[in-house]
C-alpha cells in the first residue's frame, strides 16, 4: 500500500513536470512569435512584404530551368544577377536587418546567374 502511495505520488509529480514544461515551452513559443511579430523587418512593415513578394522571382527562375537554353534572354539574366547581387549587398547595410530581404537577394543572383551560365554554354561562350 505504500509503494502504490509513492508510485502515485510519482506520477502525480511527472504529470505536474510534464504539464509545466509544456507551459514553458507555450510562453518561449509565444514570445518568439511575438518578438518576430515586432521585429522591425517583421510582418507589420514594408520590410517584410516586400521581399516576401520578390521570392516570386526566384520561383519564376526556378520554373525557368525548364526552358531550353535557346530561348534564355541575356537581358533578363544579366538584369537578374546583377540586382540580386546589390540588392543583396544592400541588405547587409540597412537598418533594420533583414535576413529575408538578404536570402531573397542572393538566390535571386544565383537564379540568374545559373541561366546566364547555361545561355553562355549553349552558345559556346563556355
Amino acid at each position: 500500500q505504500n509503494k502504490a502511495k509513492q508510485n502515485k505520488t510519482k506520477q502525480n509529480k511527472t504529470k505536474q513536470n510534464k504539464a509545466k514544461r509544456r507551459q514553458q515551452q507555450r510562453r518561449a513559443t509565444m514570445a518568439g512569435w511575438t518578438a518576430f511579430l515586432n521585429h522591425p523587418a517583421g510582418p507589420k512593415t514594408i520590410h517584410f512584404w516586400a521581399p516576401t513578394f520578390k521570392w516570386g522571382l526566384v520561383v519564376a527562375g526556378l520554373a525557368d530551368l525548364n526552358r531550353p537554353a535557346e530561348n534564355i534572354s541575356y537581358p533578363q539574366s544579366i538584369a537578374l544577377s546583377s540586382t540580386g547581387l546589390i540588392w543583396a549587398r544592400y541588405s547587409t547595410q540597412i537598418i533594420p536587418v533583414n535576413p529575408n530581404l538578404l536570402l531573397c537577394n542572393v538566390f535571386v543572383a544565383i537564379t540568374g546567374i545559373y541561366q546566364l551560365a547555361r545561355k553562355l554554354k549553349h552558345d559556346g561562350h563556355l
